[in-house]
């Protein structure tokens, strides 16, 4: 069976964080990076919703990919009796695994209209897989063109500061990166002066995982609390506020990790522009805008203690929404790999999206 996809493109990729090996899945845990790089074996569908739900994997395009090996997975150690119920059952669970990523959702759509062409177990098996790996590579292409599209949209003439919320790299994506991988293509050209990281409080996804990642890749990262991003923005530095999202919906708004709205407000005092960067399969077009967007709200332990250690008193209550929305009003330009829609509205969104 096919094996973990490489980019056709020859640019490098930092760290692989799904890797496929046609009986089973293995994902990098992303809850114990940067202390401990340890993988996950999974050979069931179960165990893919389980660690998308538990945060091993994360990241929209990472999460979609992870989906679909997981209903590969299915079909491979589905029972051979009522195997076209079995398969059924693991879409149900994969899709109740996380409810903001649309990536999630398109991913096991387009498994489904597979499955349902399928008239064999054995042939369920083949072309799932196939279908699967076919999706990584996507998204792998994807992000490459979406860099491309990115600087192509910002030409910057010389080199330049830009700051990035949460993780959209390599470890969130099939292998290079959304908002990420435009920051690695501007380090390639030469035209990065700077990435300021915010550490993305309550699961410090930028210190964690984007400091680290960019550190490994020779990229130049300073890490800042979430509260010092209107500070550094207003030094006049920074160029480019480069974010990833969730869920982009018909009249442009976008649903990302929480504090990315609050980034936008400060980008457009400060002049600074604001940039989305996602593949087309976060654009829900059936969503008329941010307010249909459902808002994934987490446990209040993740706030009151970090790996065990307390940092707030037990049993205080805690609002822990895991996405918040930025109206298109406050975006410059959402990147697609299918190209640019700049000053996002539904015009434009339809012009791209249909």
């Amino acid at each position: 069976m096919a094996q973990t996809p490489k980019p056709s493109s020859e640019r490098g990729i930092g760290t692989v964080a799904i890797r496929w090996h046609g009986s089973s899945l293995e994902l990098l845990d992303q809850r114990l990076l940067p202390g401990e790089a340890h993988w996950i074996t999974l050979e069931g569908a179960v165990g893919v919703a389980q660690s998308i739900r538990d945060m091993v994997v994360r990241g929209a395009p990472a999460i979609g990919i992870s989906a679909a090996y997981g209903i590969a997975l299915a079909a491979r150690h589905a029972g051979g009796g009522d195997w076209k119920a079995e398969i059924k059952q693991s879409i149900r669970e994969l899709a109740a695994s996380r409810p903001t990523a649309v990536n999630l959702f398109w991913a096991l759509q387009r498994m489904e209209q597979v499955f349902h062409q399928c008239h064999s177990l054995d042939e369920a098996e083949k072309r799932l897989a196939k279908e699967a790996v076919a999706i990584h590579e996507e998204d792998l292409a994807a992000n490459v063109a979406m860099a491309d599209h990115a600087l192509e949209f910002m030409a910057p003439d010389k080199p330049i500061s830009v700051l990035t919320h949460c993780n959209t790299g390599a470890l969130a994506t099939g292998g290079y990166g959304t908002a990420l991988g435009v920051i690695r293509r501007l380090n390639e050209e030469k035209l990065l002066k700077e990435v300021f990281a915010d550490e993305t409080r309550p699961w410090l996804q930028g210190s964690r995982l984007t400091a680290w990642e960019l550190s490994r890749d020779g990229i130049p990262v300073t890490l800042n609390v979430d509260g010092a991003a209107a500070a550094i923005l207003a030094r006049g530095e920074v160029r480019w506020v480069i974010v990833g999202a969730d869920r982009i919906t018909a009249n442009g708004d976008v649903a990302n990790k929480i504090g990315t709205y609050s980034l936008a407000v400060l980008a457009r005092h400060h002049k600074v522009g604001f940039m989305v960067v996602a593949p087309s399969s976060t654009v829900d077009m059936s969503l008329a805008s941010g307010a249909d967007i459902p808002i994934e709200e987490r446990e209040g332990l993740e706030v009151r203690e970090i790996r065990g250690i307390p940092l707030a008193p037990e049993g205080v209550k805690v609002f822990n929404p895991v996405f918040d929305v930025t109206p298109a009003s406050l975006i410059d330009a959402i990147v697609t790999e299918k190209g640019v829609v700049h000053n996002p509205n539904i015009t434009g969104m339809r012009a791209l999206f249909g």
